[in-house]
């Protein structure tokens, strides 16, 4: 299947997960109109009663996490139930019936597994043709209600338990747990080790703790494939909205993958020796891949219209092998991406299941052993406010200004 093909077959929400499904259209919710977190939530609550608020001492801060949508993290906020709600959220996908191929709910942090593609995928069935009409999202982290455990004002965990036949026939038998923590500010600022004054801005930051569990009766090795925990953010985009993802300094492009959907247009991506930037207004499709070698466990967004700098950072061993996630199974299914970074668009026929943009990152491979367990840490950081003290977060944080990030697509 050709990259252009493969471009207008799956929208990747995942990998490109990202398969829109012909009745998916685009969001009826204008993009121009923002939502704020109060109306999200009555919304969320239509289908999912059980939903649960995590929130700070000043509840200020706060987050929606839903155990019946796969323990997502469907939004967040920074400033009370009239802020800014920053979560991507497909309205129209819980209106039903169920896709056979994938149910984009949305949300601002959701956990899958992968691999997506190449010849352990969990996606296709055995011998099945790489291509859209076969691919399927594994049930357990698509559709299926998970388990909560327990639930505080601050804390959630949550599991599922389940099996998934690879590309190969190997049925593994898994137990998927996520710990979500909502941290207070001095849980951020001790976190990012930031320095800066922050009394003039308000931020929201949240702790995923993804693990997995082989609960079989055999290890998962490199002839049975192994799965990875992957955790993929959504988040509105605006017209100036710019990904930034700090590189190991490097002045080739190796350990860079940009061609996922076909090439991206040289006005919507930017590789420096540090850094990779890749324009996030949702009116175009493209995905970028960062090796673990070259990758550092960091990546950020601005958007200079809403003042908000987001934050995500997540664990990296790149002494580990990473598996590839492409839907070809003639590539090395041991080494993939790190870390990835997606900008939504319509499809050739106008259609489009966002617009959002998302910052994602994987672990390795889990070869574990009957009862050995795996984690993944990723975590979530909103700041929003006056933009003197947002540079000085991005400036500590990406090693970038935030004039140095406007200017590299919205030059004055």
């Amino acid at each position: 299947m050709n990259k252009f093909l493969l471009a207008f077959a799956f929208i990747s929400i995942f990998i490109g997960i990202h398969s829109c499904s012909e009745r998916q259209k685009e969001n009826q919710i204008p993009p121009e109109v923002p939502t704020n977190y109060l109306q999200d939530k009555t919304f969320l609550e239509k289908y999912d009663p059980q939903l649960i608020e995590l929130s700070t001492e000043d509840k200020q801060a706060k987050v929606l996490v839903s155990p019946k949508y796969q323990g997502k993290v469907f939004t967040s906020t920074a400033t009370g139930d009239q802020g800014e709600s920053f979560g991507w959220i497909n309205h129209e996908a819980f209106e039903g019936p169920l896709d056979e191929h994938m149910n984009a709910y949305g949300g601002e942090s959701r956990l899958w597994l992968g691999p997506e593609g190449n010849t352990f995928s969990l996606f296709f069935e055995p011998g099945e043709k790489m291509e859209f009409e076969n691919w399927h999202t594994p049930a357990a982290i698509d559709h299926e209600a998970w388990e909560k455990i327990e639930a505080s004002s601050r804390k959630v965990s949550m599991t599922k338990s389940t099996s998934i036949t690879n590309y190969q026939g190997t049925e593994f038998s898994l137990k998927i747990q996520r710990i979500i923590t909502l941290l207070e500010e001095e849980g951020i600022l001790a976190n990012t080790e930031l320095t800066a004054d922050v009394s003039s801005i308000k931020m929201v930051g949240y702790e995923t703790i993804n693990s997995i569990q082989n609960t079989g009766d055999f290890p998962w090795t490199r002839e049975t494939g192994a799965p990875c925990i992957w955790v993929l953010d959504m988040f509105k985009p605006s017209p100036e909205t710019t990904i930034v993802l700090p590189l190991q300094p490097n002045e080739t492009k190796a350990g860079l993958t940009t061609n996922y959907f076909g090439t991206i247009p040289e006005e919507r991506i930017t590789i420096t020796n540090n850094h990779l930037f890749l324009k996030a207004d949702g009116q175009s499709r493209g995905k970028v891949g960062v090796s673990p070698e070259r990758a550092l466990p960091m990546a950020g967004s601005y958007d200079p219209l809403h003042k908000v700098l987001t934050i995500t950072t997540f664990n990296i061993a790149s002494e580990l092998p990473y598996l590839n996630q492409e839907w070809n199974t003639e590539a090395d299914p041991f080494k993939g991406d790190a870390v990835n970074a997606y900008n939504d668009g319509p499809l050739a026929d106008g259609s489009q299941m966002g617009p959002f943009y998302e910052l994602e990152s994987v672990s390795p491979a889990a070869f574990l052993s009957p009862r050995e367990s795996m984690a993944h840490f990723h975590h979530v950081y909103h700041f929003t406010g006056e933009e003197g003290t947002l540079d000085e977060i991005a400036r500590q944080l990406l090693g970038i200004s935030i004039a140095e990030i406007n200017e590299v697509f919205n030059p004055k």
